[in-house]
């Protein structure tokens, strides 16, 4: 069965991506780098990132108007992420052209909400104090767009499965049973996940900052 970590190596340092992502290559799935490594390194950094052999996950959720993004994603076509994000919040026409700018083997997914903001976070940029509420509108939209899938946390990832059966849902904020929260609000532990309906798990810090990464990843991965 395919491993379904992608480790998030959320670092501007060129070399210390490298050497956490060959040090747990070999019980990840794939390796996601977000816009900090992007804007530090480009798509040289991307290239070489490549080259260690594991599917690209390249987060950089895009969100302008249709045609920014669209050329936007023409412009990144030749590195070929396996997955690649936009914001859901950008429109359906800006999801529409997003799936139609990438390349072909490139799954298109929209961040529904981050899972760092929580209710009070949401009434203060003028949305209603629902997260369920707001990511189930979002999964319907990209659904309706022809896009891949979406990005969700894991409390809403069954009720969207339930939406859309065959959409590729994307799970971040995913922590060990006895994990550290850090600034993430809406978490679960990766069986769960898995078993709500992920398609694929995003994991950062309970394998990047532990003592023994590849350990970490390998522990992760017997609970799956």
């Amino acid at each position: 069965m395919m491993n379904r970590v992608f480790v998030a190596l959320d670092t501007p340092k060129l070399a210390t991506a490298k050497e956490l992502a060959r040090r747990v290559r070999h019980h990840v799935g794939g390796i996601k780098l977000g816009l900090e490594f992007f804007l530090a390194n480009g798509r040289h950094g991307v290239h070489e990132m490549a080259e260690i052999g594991l599917p690209i996950f390249l987060d950089l959720k895009l969100h302008d108007i249709p045609n920014t993004v669209a050329k936007a994603i023409q412009a990144l076509g030749d590195l070929e992420p396996a997955i690649l994000t936009v914001h859901a919040a950008g429109g359906r026409a800006m999801l529409e052209d997003a799936k139609a700018a990438a390349p072909a083997g490139t799954k298109v997914v929209a961040v529904t909400m981050l899972t760092s903001l929580d209710a009070q976070d949401m009434a203060s940029i003028g949305l209603a104090p629902d997260p369920h509420a707001q990511v189930m509108r979002m999964t319907e939209l990209a659904q309706a767009a022809g896009i891949d899938g979406i990005v969700c946390s894991g409390a809403e990832v069954a009720a969207a499965h339930t939406l859309w059966p065959r959409g590729f849902f994307v799970v971040p904020g995913v922590r060990p049973a006895n994990g550290a929260v850090g600034d993430q609000k809406r978490v679960v532990t990766p069986r769960t996940a898995l078993d709500a309906g992920a398609s694929i798990l995003v994991i950062g810090r309970p394998i990047t900052s532990a003592e023994d990464p590849d350990m970490a990843a390998r522990e992760i991965g017997a609970t799956l």
